[in-house]
């Protein structure tokens, strides 16, 4: 299944593809009394939106083993986790806004999880029954910033520095799937989440014995080799198998 969250004339609902389709669901899709109705809106007609509105961002670095040798840095014992402000949340065909105080923003193409109610201290064992599904993800990096200090919050947190999307699918094995990354058509990044230092469920299990996992949060498991810097004007995708495509344009920011 692959839920949506979309706008349209009616407002802003929840959906799930069907074809060139979107069968309306009535309510949230986290919560446990929605609908899945046999109401249907043409996919050319809505507006998608991020598939879900996170309250925590967790991140995950240097999680790939192909990432971890092209930058010889040694294989972490453990998840190295930090926070992006969900305030950075970007949309399917979001505009990217190039902040002025930087010189270099880089893409950086990861699976989200998505997870479906409340977590805390869950084994990785029961991890699966706390997600609801996977996204694509685009961890949108400053990384002129990155590098001037030891704190990552600031250079990865601006706005629109988060692009989700463009649905949440429930059917993928998240710890193999293909991931790749084209910058104006330009393939960047081709690898697999077979690649994974950590899998999602260890990931799970040590967000969760950190922090209380919310309806809605979302998990980005880290990027593979490939990272590569961006320019106005340019549009960088993200494509991971059984999910589908993110593709977002690098503007200016006016302000």
């Amino acid at each position: 299944m692959k839920y949506v969250r979309f706008e349209a004339k009616s407002g802003i609902k929840y959906g799930v593809l069907d074809g060139k389709n979107i069968r309306i669901i009535e309510g949230s899709i986290f919560s446990s009394e929605y609908s899945i109705t046999d109401k249907k809106i043409a996919l050319d007609e809505a507006k998608l939106l991020a598939p879900c509105e996170p309250g925590q961002v967790i991140c995950v670095g240097l999680n790939y083993k192909d990432h971890a040798d092209e930058v010889g840095f040694t294989l972490p014992e453990k998840p190295l986790i930090f926070l992006k402000s969900s305030k950075s949340l970007n949309h399917p065909d979001g505009m990217i806004k190039y902040p002025s105080e930087t010189n270099q923003i880089e893409f950086e193409g990861e699976l989200a999880v998505v997870i479906k109610k409340e977590a805390k201290n869950i084994s990785a064992a029961d991890a699966y029954d706390y997600i609801l599904g996977y996204t694509c993800a685009n961890d949108i990096t400053a990384r002129d910033i990155q590098r001037s200090e030891s704190q990552w919050m600031r250079s990865k947190s601006y706005d629109t520095f988060m692009p989700l999307g463009p649905c949440i699918s429930t059917d993928i094995d998240p710890n193999s799937v293909r991931i790749r990354s084209y910058l104006n058509g330009e393939k960047k990044q081709d690898s697999s989440t077979a690649m994974f230092i950590h899998n999602v469920p260890t990931i799970v299990e040590f967000v969760s014995r950190v922090i209380t996992l919310c309806p809605g949060d979302v998990i980005l498991t880290g990027s593979p080799q490939g990272t590569s810097p961006m320019q106005v004007g340019d549009r960088i995708k993200i494509e991971i198998e059984g999910i589908g495509e993110l593709s977002n344009l690098v503007v200016a920011d006016e302000k």
